[in-house]
């Protein structure tokens, strides 16, 4: 072969050396991108399960707190909760009974 040609050859060589380079990077950069917003995801998923549960336990916290207050209340005063439960049951009865 000519000099010429074995040079080209040589050349190449190297270029496509350094494409198969390039590929496997671009290949490496595509894997963490396709990765990346999945795990991204998964802690925002993560995160907002937390945030729920948490915020689940405070409210059923509150319900317990304000059960346990309404309780006393009827408790101490047994009449007037009678009475509140009287007056609720009306007000629903005369909303909900038939017009006409």
């Amino acid at each position: 072969m000519t000099k010429n040609a074995e040079g080209a050859i040589a050349d190449f060589a190297e270029e496509f050396a350094a494409l198969r380079k390039d590929v496997a990077h671009l290949a490496e950069a595509i894997s963490q991108l396709v990765h990346h917003p999945t795990q991204v995801a998964g802690d925002a998923v993560a995160d907002a399960k937390s945030k729920i549960a948490s915020a689940a336990e405070e409210a059923e916290t509150q319900v317990h707190v304000a059960s346990s207050e309404i309780e006393t209340n009827i408790k101490r005063n047994p009449l007037t909760a009678v009475l509140i439960a009287f007056g609720i049951g009306v007000a629903l009865g005369v909303i909900t009974r038939p017009r006409g």
